[in-house]
Formats: structure tokens, sequence, C-alpha cells
């Protein structure tokens, strides 16, 4: 059975950070693009970071770059995200997604999806 399982949340103080871990389980990720989504209280969801395992590549919404570093760990068939001086804003529940190949910045075209782990930044 093919399963994405995040990890990481929790609740931190404005200017904290927080490691964000997908696990997959049932298949291997290295011929996957997985993606970060995040969907705050009455918003829609937003694409947050992709990577692209077989081709190395990675991609970030610009408001994103430079606070939050998407990376893998092929031995351990998970996925990161790295979130730095987090804020307010950044409140929301994470998902992680899996489609094949490339990164889409279109949510509907991810074919797994993870359960969310909820982040909540105090100020």
């Amino acid at each position: 059975q093919l399963q994405l399982v995040e990890s990481g949340g929790g609740l931190v103080q404005s200017g904290g950070s927080l490691r964000l871990s997908c696990a997959a389980s049932g298949f291997t990720l290295d011929r996957y693009a997985i993606a970060w989504f995040r969907q705050a209280p009455g918003k829609e969801r937003e694409g947050v970071a992709c990577i692209g395992l077989r081709h190395g590549s990675s991609y970030y919404v610009d408001s994103l770059k430079g606070r939050f570093t998407i990376s893998n760990d092929e031995a351990k068939n998970e996925v990161y995200l790295q979130m730095s001086d987090l804020k307010p804003e950044d409140t929301a529940i994470y998902y992680c997604a899996a489609r094949n190949l490339y990164c889409s910045r279109y949510y509907s075209s991810y074919d797994y999806w993870g359960q969310g782990t909820q982040v909540t930044v105090a100020s």
C-alpha cells in the first residue's frame, strides 16, 4: 500500500524553526516529485515547495524562498521541509504529496497525499 506520512509539526514561537518530514512506504521516491502544500483555515490549499527526485530539481513559492528549504534522504525514503523564521501567517496544515517525475503547481495533479501535520506559529 502506497502511503505518505508527515510528522514534525507543532507549536512554535514567531521566528522559530521546524523541520517537517514526509516518509514514504510501499514505494520508493526516486521516480517521483514530492511537494509540500499547506492549507490555512478558510483559505485555498497552496503549494510551498517541490523536489523532483529523479532530476534533482527543486522549486519554491517566491514568497517563501530563503526561509523554507526542501531536501530528501534517499536512504530513508523521506523528504523534508526545513522552515525557519516562521511567522504567524505560516500557520496551516502542511501536506506532502507525490506525483510521477515532475513537479506541478496544481495540487489536483498529485496522486498520493499524506494526512497532514499541523503547524501553529504563535506571535
